[in-house]
């Protein structure tokens, strides 16, 4: 009798669930409650966020440059550049080749003025020719006779190289003078029209001289013709199996216009006397900027 059930120990029926408390099925979540896939963060915004805050953080603990509206300009094209003593225009191996290559070789040129160029001397005149033909057809560069204004006569070689318009960048380079063009009027202004065309007709920012850097004759017109020294660029080149260290100059846009107004100053015929001596030197003008 001891292992029948006791009465007490049958579960009360108050126990059992009450179906009330079943949960009701108006209690599951609705579907339209479930966040909509639209409205997640869209992947293209969240980078953008980031992206802005990155910049936020680096413009808070990097320095960085300023913002320019700076969008590229276009290269040179084959052009005339006129002065009152000089005229730049395209090289015409046909037209130029002797007068040049006359100005440049024995016996009446000066051989040293190849000494620190990539190319030259030339053997004989046919060379030569073959030399100014390869110039006018390079399309990284742009190579201009330098012209006597009154005759026409052939005086020299300058050219645009290091062309970099998306950046605004561009050098002057490859020049070189006949005796009868050095430390002239002309000379400066051959240099001017070129700053100048750079500058105010194209829209480069930066206009650059580069020069081996034991050639001190071109240091020192680089400085007399308002370009600021940048320094040395070592094992720069390999020329004429002969290492190039590099002494690299520029004028910036921001500068130009005192560098203008101090090469227009210089070249104004007041600034030289019935003796054609100059009142000023660039070199004073130009160091001002």
């Amino acid at each position: 009798m001891d292992q029948v059930p006791n009465m007490d120990q049958v579960p009360n029926m108050d126990q059992v669930p009450n179906m009330d408390q079943v949960p009701n099925m108006d209690q599951v979540p609705n579907t339209d409650q479930v966040p909509n896939i639209d409205q997640a963060p869209n992947t293209d915004q969240r980078q953008n966020t980031e992206q802005t805050r990155g910049a936020d953080q680096i413009t808070q603990q990097q320095p960085v440059g300023e913002l320019t509206n700076f969008t590229g300009v276009t290269p040179p094209e084959p052009t005339e550049l006129n002065g009152t003593q000089v005229i730049l225009r395209p090289i015409d191996p046909d037209t130029d080749a002797e007068g040049l290559y006359r100005v440049s070789h024995p016996p009446a040129g000066d051989p040293t003025i190849w000494t620190y160029l990539y190319d030259g001397p030339y053997p004989d005149l046919e060379s030569f020719r073959r030399g100014l033909e390869g110039q006018r057809e390079r399309r990284d560069q742009l190579f201009l006779t330098v012209t006597d204004r009154a005759t026409g006569k052939p005086l020299g070689i300058v050219s645009y190289l290091s062309i970099v318009p998306e950046h605004g960048v561009i050098e002057i380079g490859n020049i070189w003078f006949s005796p009868e063009l050095k430390r002239t009027r002309a000379a400066t202004e051959t240099i001017f029209l070129l700053a100048r065309h750079a500058f105010d007709d194209l829209g480069y920012r930066r206009l650059e001289w580069k020069c081996n850097a034991l050639n001190q004759p071109s240091r020192d017109a680089a400085i007399r013709f308002g370009f600021h020294f940048e320094g040395i660029f070592l094992n720069h080149r390999v020329v004429k199996g002969r290492n190039r260290d590099t002494a690299w100059f520029a004028i910036t846009d921001e500068r130009w216009p005192q560098v203008r107004a101090a090469f227009e100053r210089w070249l104004a015929p007041e600034n030289f006397d019935a003796n054609g001596d100059q009142r000023s030197r660039l070199r004073d003008l130009t160091a001002a900027t």
